[in-house]
């Protein structure tokens, strides 16, 4: 018997521990155990801290004693109605499944795939990967054996154009050139976090987006030279039996819908342009007449809700997939079905983030947690890295970026904020860590899919296959990325539409 290598052995290990662990609504609720025993503890040895703002006495509460039982108990519902990622979501995937319903984001990555010149296939193929961000089960279901199919017609081998398409959907996770359904997500877990410090901030979902388009141009230029000069070297010349098929072209009827559909958002961002560039506009603050608190941001999500179903609509009648009000609201509901497992995560998230907030555990952390860093000097640009490069370890055994961040951002965004980082810089970290090690973890939802599509070219393609395959996208995209932020973080650039960088400068 052929002896493994250590890699493979270390593989085995990471899909062994990975496959042990319980669904991640169970991890929430075994995290609020964990806080309710920890916050007995923690009042038992009289924990406390002072609040660096306003000198206040900041005391741990006991989850467990008559108080905190009594509240537990009539909070359930609260904590899971108000929290911010709920309502968030719920409205925006309003928007997105009328868009998705209708076909339209289909067509979209199949146009912008198939309307690419050859030498830029590779290019277009990662981009689209980056837009499908906009609703990611479209780019795992359609794009990545759509990105395989074109690389095998043109001769080249399918397995590079699968993961070209990969590293687009899911290592590139942390890039966008549009607002995507996770930024809502993770807005509302960071509003949620920097509320233990500052209970008045809220952060929106275009916090990040600075530094996500930048990040789409990175994604994109680097993901090309590593599919080009790594990856599709190393796999030579395709011998499998697949034959190549023929990719079908946009109908004369999708392109007009296309056409129609984009002249409908012109129009659309025309009249919010008109409602925020005047002095006078309509979703400015009436009270400054300013724009980063107006509400036009404060109610982003609504217009992000338009945005997709405006043109959702339009392209809809016009390919005849939406023909009256109950197709458009067929569409809805279908977004919603899926959304059944996420609003059970939601209940038990919802939990242990209230709870953690009650016993005052996140706010006494990060103060003494922000004076110990601050004291030994841990701080700046080291801090960041060592953030970062934790969050892509935890990837690896937690694939749900809501989950993982759920879990970081009580302890991570009140810390760093004490260190005088804005939320949305600390969330632009995770999302980088969060981002490169999707494609070589088991635990991402969709990997067995993608197992799956891979066997198509060889059956003999399984876990070890596809993590030797990604594992290129993984190391140069850390790299790259990590250089990136430092750089941002040097110069003091906004990471968004939220504010600077910096708290404080």
């Amino acid at each position: 018997m052929t002896k493994k290598s250590r890699f493979a052995r270390i593989l085995d290990t990471i899909e062994v521990v990975g496959n042990k662990l319980p669904h991640p609504a169970t991890i929430f609720l075994m995290m609020a155990a964990l806080v309710a025993l920890i916050s007995w503890i923690a009042s038992a040895f009289d924990l406390q801290a002072a609040h660096p703002a306003t000198g206040e006495l900041i005391k741990v509460r006991n989850l467990l004693s008559a108080d905190g039982i009594r509240w537990i108990y009539t909070n359930v519902e609260h904590n899971f109605v108000k929290f911010p990622p709920l309502g968030l979501v719920l409205v925006i995937m309003v928007g997105i499944g009328v868009a998705e319903g209708s076909g339209l984001f289909t067509v979209l990555v199949r146009q912008l795939v198939l309307g690419a010149p050859k030498k830029l296939i590779t290019a277009a193929i990662i981009v689209a990967g980056i837009f499908s961000h906009l609703a990611s089960e479209v780019g795992y279901v359609i794009l990545i054996p759509l990105g395989a199919m074109i690389f095998h017609a043109l001769g080249r081998h399918p397995m590079a154009g699968f993961a070209a398409a990969f590293a687009g959907v899911s290592a590139g996770f942390g890039s966008n050139f549009l607002i995507g359904s996770v930024d809502p997500i993770l807005a509302g877990l960071s509003t949620s976090a920097a509320q233990i410090i500052d209970p008045e901030m809220n952060i929106n979902p275009m916090v990040n987006y600075f530094f996500m388009v930048v990040s789409g141009v990175m994604v994109t230029i680097v993901g090309t030279w590593v599919t080009e000069k790594i990856v599709e070297p190393r796999l030579g010349e395709y011998k499998g039996t697949e034959k190549p098929l023929q990719i079908e072209q946009i109908s004369p009827l999708e392109r007009k819908g296309l056409r129609w559909a984009g002249i409908g958002t012109l129009i659309y961002i025309a009249l919010m342009a008109w409602t925020i560039i005047p002095e006078n506009g309509l979703l400015r603050d009436p009270h400054t007449g300013g724009i980063l608190k107006s509400p036009f941001f404060s109610g982003i999500v609504v217009g992000l809700l338009l945005l997709f179903m405006v043109p959702g609509m339009i392209y809809g009648i016009i390919v005849k997939s939406i023909k009256n009000d109950k197709d458009v609201i067929k569409h809805m509901t279908h977004s919603m079905k899926g959304l059944g497992g996420y609003i059970v995560l939601v209940f038990f998230a919802a939990q242990f983030i209230y709870w953690f907030n009650y016993s005052n555990l996140g706010l006494v952390l990060a103060i003494d947690g922000a004076q110990f860093l601050s004291h030994i000097g841990f701080t700046g640009i080291p801090l960041i890295i060592a953030f970062l490069l934790l969050s892509a370890f935890l990837n690896m055994f937690m694939g749900s970026a809501s989950a993982k961040w759920a879990i970081m951002a009580p302890v991570f965004v009140p810390m760093f904020m004490l260190l005088g980082y804005h939320p949305g810089f600390t969330q632009a970290a995770f999302r980088i860590g969060d981002s490169v090690t999707n494609v070589i973890t088991p635990m991402m939802s969709y990997f067995a899919l993608i197992v799956t599509y891979a066997q198509k070219y060889d059956e003999k393609n399984g876990i070890g296959t596809i993590i030797s395959l990604m594992i290129p996208y993984t190391v140069i995209f850390l790299i790259v990325w990590t250089i990136m932020i430092t750089i941002w973080m040097w110069l003091g650039i906004p990471v968004g539409f939220d504010g600077p960088v910096h708290l404080v400068q």
